[in-house]
């Protein structure tokens, strides 16, 4: 009697199962593993059969156990990713998630096809969410994927052949010098009145503004060091870190006029913690009325409060950064300072943001040129 022959690895066949009524394309993967797939039909089990002998070949066959994608996506943000990324990252990834958890969670991750994450995504947007939100889904869920594929549990990243929208920007709206003239002058005397002062000379983000500490500010050369930023996340509570980049961290040198309303403010500072006997001193720069950290909500609101009163655009904070900026462009100072001043990692986020600010400034270069040599042809023909 002829013995058996056992199917060796990287072999397949294809046969009926009569139980499932289903043509089955099955493929050794391993001694003692077998990866079956099910169609109605034989020719597609044959076709089938014959990709995933290629794709096994080729190591891009998915080989591992088929889960639904949303306990994937739990899994790995829980397990893998969530000890590599801040706590504020984290917290924006889980709301990302949530969107893919709602919209594709039951879907077999080895199943998800490039259509499903394009229609999911349209949905997105249909439903009201910014083009920067989807497309922060569609960057949450690549990553995702990527690990997947890394794990043999698909044999693709599907989001790699996915556009996700062009993001559409809130335009911003910087304040004119005029405009920053006037705040500066309005807030004279109320208690953000040097925290707007440095936002609007500095450029710093809210975040930076909040964490700084009098220890960071340097008398002596009338600098501050940038090296920390705080922000407020529910279920967390203040969340301080460092900056996202090595340039983040920086010097600022401050002007004269507003080094000594950072004194004053300081001298006032020194008389609020003396009358106050609940006072914490965390030598916050600008603290809340107990020398805890000033909620980010609470002076987002005092600062709309504090425009309207100035008969001011209701600009965001962040708008005040864009200020900065602007004006220094305005005022002629080179770009690279700007990029330093700002923390910006590149200066190409610099120019990606303001240079289109350039062009009209380039009338300015025109008349230096026309100064230097505009009057060469002149003095000839006096020497004539």
């Amino acid at each position: 009697m002829a013995e058996k022959k056992r199917r060796g690895h990287n072999e397949g066949s294809v046969y009926f199962d009569a139980s499932r009524n289903r043509w089955v394309a099955a493929i050794s993967i391993s001694p003692g593993k077998r990866k079956k797939f099910y169609f109605e039909k034989k020719q597609d089990a044959v076709k089938k059969k014959n990709e995933a002998l290629r794709e096994l070949e080729q190591g891009t066959l998915a080989t591992g156990t088929q889960r639904k994608l949303g306990e994937y996506l739990v899994d790995w943000l829980e397990n893998v990713h969530k000890s590599k990324v801040r706590v504020g990252t984290y917290v924006n990834y889980k709301k990302k998630i949530k969107y893919i958890v709602d919209g594709l969670g039951n879907v077999w991750l080895q199943k998800l096809t490039p259509e499903q994450v394009q229609d999911f995504l349209q949905k997105q947007l249909a439903n009201g969410l910014s083009s920067k939100t989807v497309h922060e889904i569609h960057g949450v869920l690549r990553l995702a994927l990527k690990n997947a594929l890394r794990w043999g549990l698909v044999s693709r990243n599907v989001c790699e052949v996915v556009d996700p929208p062009t993001i559409v920007s809130r335009e911003a709206v910087p304040l004119s010098v005029e405009q920053a003239r006037i705040l500066v002058k309005h807030v004279r005397g109320h208690r953000l009145e040097v925290l707007l002062a440095m936002a609007v000379v500095t450029g710093m983000r809210r975040g930076e503004l909040l964490a700084l500490r009098w220890s960071d500010i340097d008398f002596e050369r009338c600098r501050l060091l940038v090296s920390h930023s705080v922000d407020y996340i529910a279920g967390y509570g203040y969340v301080v870190g460092k900056p996202k980049t090595a340039a983040g961290k920086r010097w600022v040198s401050l002007p004269a006029f507003l080094f000594k309303m950072l004194k004053q403010h300081q001298f006032q500072q020194l008389e609020m913690k003396r009358l106050t006997k609940e006072w914490k001193d965390n030598d916050l720069v600008f603290p809340n009325r107990h020398g805890g950290y000033l909620h980010p909500n609470h002076m987002g609101e005092q600062f709309r409060k504090l425009l309207k009163e100035a008969g001011l655009p209701a600009i965001h904070f962040h708008d005040l950064r864009h200020s900065a900026a602007t004006i220094l462009l305005c005022m002629g100072v080179n770009v690279k300072v700007i990029q330093e001043l700002l923390g910006h990692s590149d200066i190409s986020v610099t120019l990606g943001v303001y240079g289109h600010l350039l062009p009209s400034m380039q009338q300015a270069v025109v008349d230096t040129w026309e100064d230097v040599f505009g009057n060469t042809d002149n003095d000839s023909e006096k020497q004539g």
